[in-house]
């Protein structure tokens, strides 16, 4: 089998099966084609070919999550490479790869490299065959009436930022029936903890279903995300992260799922922000921690700080004071005393003594409400100045 014999087929027959075969013929190795929501559409290799992670898939019909988050990992959607993935529960290599027709995501393609010798193939020679492939998939889809009732296709292509305008995006979602569907927020899952040899095979998959049965699921870009249409309970959440050793943020709440990218992308960022600065599994709302990321953002802005409270930062770092994270607490904290206190596991006295000095040796304009932002902003940077993690909440608590 060749490319031209390759071609012709797809030209007179064009069925998907057929197409495997001919690559499987072409290489020698076995292959699975999967749609955007991880579904094997198609399938092939040899009766002697032995492999659990390929055979599993096949039974179930769709890809495991953790097997799914293992490929996008090295793969973020907006990519077009293709990547050469190993498994833990098998002996070989994967080369995994895109398939796209005209700028529209259709799925991808998986070959079992069983000779190890994929890598040495000309790319050219895949680049045309993975352009067959994705128009075949189109074509199907097409004429089953499928591409416009995947929702998971919509909210991949939403993600990917391939609607060019809000109104074109609508008439997708109706057509697909996520106008339906209106999550109020979404949970981001990363999945790098999780040990499929803890569990039966595939307990992830069921258990997500059984936390989260009125939800819409989507892999992208090595996350799964979770489409809540109600909120979520948050100890049980919590137990479930415990559970599977799971890392979880809540997306803020959603009003119009057309700026779905730019939640996904504050969320994910928090979910990696959390993952170098937290062991083990958790599961938060993202909200407490959008101030402490526009804080990180504008930490090189040295020069947006009060001179008087860069005044108290530099006495802070040469005497060990604590000026600044008081100032930074009593005014997150609405000017309560009380609360101050208990935040920072301080006597009253102590913060009372720090808030006059603030005053009277630095100048703090502690009672003028239009300066509030900026002594919040000035404290805060100097903060992270000194420490990184200095305004990191105490994710047990959230």
């Amino acid at each position: 089998m060749d490319l031209p014999s390759f071609i012709d087929d797809f030209l007179h027959t064009g069925g998907l099966q057929l197409l495997s075969k001919d690559i499987f013929e072409m290489f020698d190795c076995p292959v699975m084609i999967i749609d955007v929501a991880f579904r094997v559409i198609s399938w092939y290799h040899s009766g002697d070919f032995q492999d659990k992670p390929f055979q599993g898939s096949v039974d179930r019909g769709e890809l495991s999550y953790e097997i799914g988050s293992a490929f996008l990992g090295d793969h973020p959607s907006a990519g077009d490479a293709a990547q050469f993935i190993k498994l833990k529960d098998s002996p070989y290599r994967r080369r995994f790869s895109m398939l796209k027709a005209n700028d529209i995501h259709v799925g991808y393609l998986i070959l079992v490299d069983i000779h190890d010798r994929l890598e040495q193939e000309d790319p050219q020679t895949f680049a045309r065959i993975e352009a067959v492939l994705a128009k075949q998939i189109l074509i199907r889809l097409s004429h089953d009436s499928q591409l416009k009732d995947s929702g998971e296709a919509v909210l991949l292509h939403l993600l990917e930022g391939k609607f060019a305008s809000e109104p074109l995006f609508r008439l997708q979602a109706e057509a697909s029936g996520l106008s339906q569907f209106p999550p109020v927020r979404f949970a981001l899952l990363d999945l790098e903890l999780y040990q499929t040899a803890q569990h039966t095979e595939n307990a992830l998959r069921s258990a997500v279903r059984r936390q989260f049965p009125d939800s819409r699921i989507l892999l992208f870009n090595s996350n799964l995300l979770l489409f809540l249409r109600k909120e979520p309970e948050q100890k049980k959440a919590e137990e479930f992260c415990r559970r599977y050793s799971v890392r979880m943020v809540f997306s803020p709440r959603i009003h119009n799922l057309f700026h779905l990218p730019q939640a996904y992308a504050s969320t994910h960022e928090i979910l990696e922000f959390l993952i170098l600065h937290v062991h083990g599994a958790f599961a938060v709302y993202a909200e407490p921690f959008y101030g402490l990321m526009m804080f990180r953002h504008l930490s090189s802005r040295k020069d947006l700080v009060l001179p008087a409270v860069r005044a108290m930062g530099r006495h802070d770092m040469e005497e060990g004071s604590l000026y600044c994270l008081t100032l930074y607490t009593y005014l997150c904290c609405h000017h309560s005393l009380q609360e101050t206190c208990a935040q920072l596991f301080t006597h009253r006295n102590t913060v009372l003594y720090r808030i006059r000095k603030m005053k009277e040796e630095y100048g703090i304009p502690l009672e003028d409400p239009g300066q509030h932002a900026a002594l919040l902003m000035s404290s805060a940077l100097m903060l992270l100045s000194h420490d990184p993690d200095a305004l990191l909440p105490d994710v047990s608590k959230l």
